[in-house]
């Protein structure tokens, strides 16, 4: 987590830096015209794009994980019960064979 922040910040002074020495107008096509704006402005608004950008599918990725966490845990709990089921089915058997088996130990004896 700290190395991320580290990058992060650096990555913005590099931005901030090169932004600062690029201050000359730039013309600007969009799909519906042209302008001219300053390229510190195309620059940081491009990388604040791009910041969003990757922030809404890093965000997309943790919800799906968590979704995917949250199914897999109910998974896991009956699984888990299904088991414990078993088990006291398997303990009840156990009684019930067991008198049979001594049973059959007591009758050998005598």
């Amino acid at each position: 987590m700290q190395w991320s922040l580290i990058l992060s910040i650096l990555f913005a002074i590099i931005i901030a830096v090169f932004a600062i020495l690029n201050v000359a107008p730039v013309q600007v096509n969009y799909l519906f015209g042209k302008a001219h704006l300053p390229l510190i402005l195309v620059i940081l608004f491009t990388a604040l794009l791009g910041a969003a950008i990757s922030g809404f599918m890093a965000m997309f990725r943790s919800i799906s994980a968590n979704r995917q966490i949250n199914e897999l845990k109910k998974e896991m709990t009956a699984k888990e019960i299904t088991i414990a089921t078993q088990q006291n089915e398997i303990a009840e058997l156990q009684h019930l064979v067991e008198p049979a088996i001594n049973e059959d130990k007591f009758e050998g004896e005598m």
